[in-house]
């Protein structure tokens, strides 16, 4: 068997140890099909045939644009077969960052998904003169077919030529451009080894415990690291990956597909226990009753049995009669949930687990390919609150500004894991890799019981009041966000006397509580400038404000309107807060915070 070297190094693996029927997974017309390693690897072979008779070859730029399904694979494999670099972008972005990702990283082609995809694509392309080639995976009129790209693979195929393609790929060469998104700036472009992504895939195997048992649904972007790395994980242990159709389909997906586990983000984990609970406030007497105390109990959950005996047992009642209905709305086989890309509430953590669905959060970047540090399934690696235990293979230390080790400071990273650098731009890379080779995270953190790596907050978003006093609101958002009535709340206050918030409430639950206290609800802005209503939010943040210092507690809040989104462009496509778009888009409610 050869070794694991470069990403598509798993084809082979695959086919010769698995040979799956069902090596990937896609719903087309309602209906799910299923691709087997054997099908995966003639459509790869056969893309790369075609791109190489297309005169692309090592080190040429093709984007990738489409939402997770086979196809992409393929792209993805096809392209990394000859030595050119693939450059995956968010269907969500704008054209003003298509037209940006397109230049920077001088594409010559471009494999999208849907009509959607290709008016953005086609209205910036005349701006775009490296690009030469557009494939979609949909049929569109007038637009070329990826299945003519394998046709015409398979019309110029020569094994001996693409065997020499791959035999030239070493493990350092750049296997792909990410652009990160990032929550303000210019799209930077991580350049990412195969040897980057390879080392975080053997790192994490024996902590992501799937196996050619296992199917999994995902449903992240494979377009951003996270997703696209545990998917070659997947790939390298035999495991059945299920796309889901689309966020708004996970739910039903989950049920018809019964996975083992999956990745997720602290967001949608949050929209789920969210409507968990709401089906709890929607029931009455005896169930209702049990139902909350469960729910209590859940939220005490500790490790290693610290509850004691009477507390198990009362968990083991309340998962045979209140739990066991959570694990069934999952498909009802999940072991595990991997989640990252920002902090979870220590308490969803929790009350997963007693509901014997384990969340595992891990930490990394774009940068760090990703996994840097992650919780395991065993229970003495595991501590709420934390991002677990660093990965083999990779050095933590925990610096101040001067380089010197420090109890509570900047995380830097130091392994095979850590990108190249900023693909044009070495002035950024100089300013995130020291001297001694770490690459500084940009966020603060110390390590817990010596081991557990735990996250305090973004260097760049702490801010200081004019007290001088430093804030840290990831810290009291995640826990103004255990409020039923808070759906979304970003924390204020950089030079002024005291923090203050917006609050997005939690609109549904906000609607059923004012009809059940007769309180008047004619639409979601109207409800908001009520006095009954903003006095609820009050409340709710003064019981929270409870678990911090006098001068880090939030004073005034204001209220807005309308849950942010991706779409309506106050969150990344991983879901985490753009700060200062929101600042800009709310700047007259921030002011009205500070006014007296």
């Amino acid at each position: 068997m050869a070794e694991l070297r470069r990403t598509f190094d798993l084809l082979p693996h695959q086919l010769e140890k698995f040979n799956k029927a069902d090596a990937l997974a896609f719903k087309y017309d309602g209906q799910w099909r299923k691709f087997s390693i054997q099908e995966y690897i003639e459509f790869s072979d056969n893309i790369s045939y075609g791109l190489m008779a297309l005169g692309l070859g090592k080190d040429d730029k093709i984007a990738i644009v489409s939402p997770n399904r086979p196809e992409w694979n393929f792209a993805d494999m096809g392209i990394a077969q000859i030595g050119a670099t693939s450059v995956p972008m968010y269907p969500t972005i704008t054209e003003a960052d298509y037209k940006f990702i397109l230049n920077d990283s001088g594409a010559k082609a471009i494999f999208l998904a849907d009509e959607g995809l290709l008016a953005k694509v086609n209205s910036v392309k005349a701006d775009v003169p490296s690009l030469q080639h557009i494939y979609s995976f949909n049929q569109i009129a007038g637009t070329k077919n990826w299945l003519e790209l394998v046709e015409l693979g398979k019309a110029n195929a020569d094994k001996a030529k693409l065997d020499a393609a791959k035999a030239a790929v070493q493990p350092e060469d750049l296997l792909t451009l990410i652009y990160t998104s990032g929550t303000t700036g210019t799209p930077k472009g991580v350049m990412l080894t195969h040897n980057n992504i390879i080392s975080n895939v053997l790192a994490s195997e024996g902590i992501i415990k799937v196996d050619a048992t296992f199917k999994v649904l995902s449903f992240l972007p494979m377009c951003h690291i996270f997703e696209r790395m545990v998917c070659y994980l997947y790939q390298n242990m035999g495991t059945s990956i299920y796309y889901a159709e689309s966020l708004e389909m996970i739910g039903e997906n989950l049920k018809e597909v019964k996975p083992s586990a999956f990745t997720t983000v602290p967001r949608l984990l949050e929209k789920v226990y969210d409507k968990i609970v709401a089906t709890g406030h929607g029931l009455t007497g005896v169930k209702k009753k049990l139902f909350f105390w469960a729910l209590e109990l859940g939220e005490k959950y500790e490790l290693q049995g610290k509850n004691g005996g009477i507390y198990e047992l009362q968990l083991r009642l309340a998962n045979r009669i209140i739990f066991n209905k959570w694990r069934e709305a999952l498909g009802g086989n999940v072991k595990f949930i991997v989640t990252g890309s920002a902090a979870i509430q220590p308490r969803l953590a929790r009350v997963f687990t007693a509901a014997q669905i384990i969340v595992l959060e891990g930490y990394g970047l774009t940068e760090t390919s990703p996994v840097i540090s992650v919780n395991r399934l065993e229970e003495e690696g595991r501590a709420f609150g934390t991002v677990g235990l660093v990965i083999d293979g990779v050095d933590v230390k925990i610096l101040d500004d001067q380089l010197n080790e420090v109890a509570e400071g900047e995380i830097c990273c130091k392994g095979p894991n850590v990108m190249k650098g900023y693909y044009n731009r070495p002035d950024l890379t100089a300013e995130v890799i020291d001297k001694n080779g770490y690459f500084h995270t940009g966020d603060i953190g110390r390590f817990e019981d010596g081991k557990y790596l735990k996250i305090t907050d973004r260097k760049k978003e702490m801010f200081k009041t004019s007290g001088g006093k430093y804030v840290a609101p990831q810290v009291l958002e995640n826990k103004y966000k255990e409020s039923p009535f808070i759906e979304q709340v970003m924390v204020v206050g950089e030079s002024q006397k005291f923090p203050g918030a917006i609050v997005v409430p939690a609109f549904p639950f906000l609607k059923d509580y004012c009809e059940k206290n007769g309180i008047p609800y004619a639409s979601n802005a109207e409800a908001i400038t009520d006095e009954r209503i903003r006095k609820i939010f009050e409340a709710e943040i003064a019981k929270f404000n409870v678990n911090f210092g006098n001068w880090e507690q939030v004073k005034k809040i204001e209220l807005a309107p309308a849950e942010w989104t991706i779409d309506t462009g106050e969150l990344t496509p991983t879901m985490k807060l753009k700060r200062k778009i929101i600042a800009e888009k709310y700047k007259d409610l921030i002011n009205k915070i500070y006014q007296n």
